[in-house]
């Protein structure tokens, strides 16, 4: 990372916790799956890629030489930011969503799915 003018420190300072939220994550993913696991799988992902845009951006000056060009760097600001809250609403959306709308609950009256009532009726005649 010294060639493009960033200390290893720094690099693990900004990819070291999204890195191991990432791990931890995705092992509690592994362990506990929810219903919606690709969505916060996505935003897992998306969150590292958030801390990645950085160090991306320098490289990128690097090789385009455009690395004075004031607009281009405001929407670069702007982007990583933009880029974590996505990754934010992408996991409560994971959160707050509810279960498909053939999905049954059990123990709840009046919430059997048509899938289970084919599967009774099958089972009867």
């Amino acid at each position: 990372m010294e060639a493009i003018g960033v200390p290893w420190f720094i690099v693990v300072r900004y990819l070291g916790p999204p890195l191991f939220l990432l791990v931890v994550g995705g092992a509690l993913l592994v362990w506990r799956r929810p219903a919606r696991a690709w969505m916060v799988w996505s935003a897992l992902a998306v969150n590292l890629v958030a801390a990645m845009l950085p160090f991306l951006w320098i490289g990128v000056q690097i090789l385009t030489r455009e690395g004075d060009l004031t607009v281009v760097g405001l929407v670069m600001t702007l982007l990583q930011p933009g880029t974590v809250v996505v990754a934010w609403l992408l996991l409560l959306l994971a959160l707050v969503t509810q279960p498909g709308a053939g999905a049954t609950v059990p123990g709840v009256p009046g919430n059997e799915g048509t899938h289970e009532a084919e599967r009774v009726a099958q089972n009867v005649g």
